[in-house]
């Protein structure tokens, strides 16, 4: 997984970016993106669906899939959770108090920073993460051919 971006926030490409990477849009270049944005949205909408059948709120999903799947050298922080899911810190906080009540993570001292807190999964925040996983791996796989073709044909107008 990868580890979001500290502090920076990317920018998305301008019209100076576009413009340098090969002039004018083109109508097929507008239907892949549509496409795109379409695929993206329905697998959202699956994911939030499905978070909820489960219990959960889609952001309480997301964020065992955060404190699982971590990218760093220990185990993820509130402050990693808030960035990772694009939120204040104090909205970390809160999320994490009511997902704590829940029995769904615990927050353990970090041994060389005891301002720091470290999070780490409960048995049964593991068992709703891995139920839910294997369902969304299921739903990517299905939606895998269309969003091989629309990602391909960006890689073409590329070149």
């Amino acid at each position: 997984m990868v580890q979001p971006k500290r502090k920076k926030q990317r920018q998305g490409p301008g019209l100076s970016a576009t413009r340098s990477r090969g002039g004018a849009m083109r109508d097929s270049d507008y239907e892949a993106l549509a496409q795109f944005r379409y695929q993206v949205r329905t697998f959202l909408a699956f994911s939030e669906a499905a978070a909820q059948q489960a219990g959960l709120t889609p952001q309480q999903h997301q964020a065992l899939l955060a404190i699982k799947g971590f990218a760093g050298p220990e185990a993820a922080s509130v402050g990693d959770i808030a960035r990772f899911l694009l939120i204040r810190h104090h909205t970390a906080v809160e999320l994490l108090d009511r997902m704590a009540k829940l029995k769904l993570v615990t927050r353990v001292a970090d041994p060389e920073d005891a301002r720091r807190v470290r999070l780490k999964l409960t048995a049964k925040g593991e068992q709703k993460l891995q139920a839910l996983s294997r369902i969304h791996l299921d739903e990517l796989r299905t939606a895998s051919p269309a969003l091989s073709r629309i990602l391909r044909s960006f890689r073409s107008r590329a070149r």
